[in-house]
């Protein structure tokens, strides 16, 4: 199965998209570094906005204060979440581990 080639204009339309998903993603990240954002807020908003629902976990742990790479896989582990899953692939249960995972700490 092939995909067909896109216009110029429909490439365009494409890259505008996806710019603007980019800077969705870096916003809501940068309100979870400065505290302006929680993460039951954020995984609350993924399923209105598709740009949010496909930003990864690991990222969104990672943009909280103090958590680096090892720090999320930890609480991915413990959580029982896969290290490539993304927001809008968690479900009911992972998302209230999570949420009370991070209230717990």
């Amino acid at each position: 199965m092939s995909l067909k080639p896109l216009s110029d204009s429909e490439r365009t339309a494409a890259r505008h998209k996806a710019t603007a998903a980019r800077a969705t993603r870096a916003a809501v990240k940068e309100k979870l570094k400065a505290g302006e954002a929680t993460v039951a807020e954020v995984i609350d908003n993924s399923a209105a906005d598709e740009a949010i629902g496909r930003l990864k976990v690991s990222d969104l742990l990672e943009s909280l204060p103090g958590v680096g790479k090892v720090r999320a896989g930890t609480i991915m582990a413990d959580v029982g979440i896969a290290p490539t899953r993304r927001v809008r692939g968690l479900g009911v249960h992972q998302r209230s581990a999570l949420v009370n995972y991070l209230g717990a700490r």
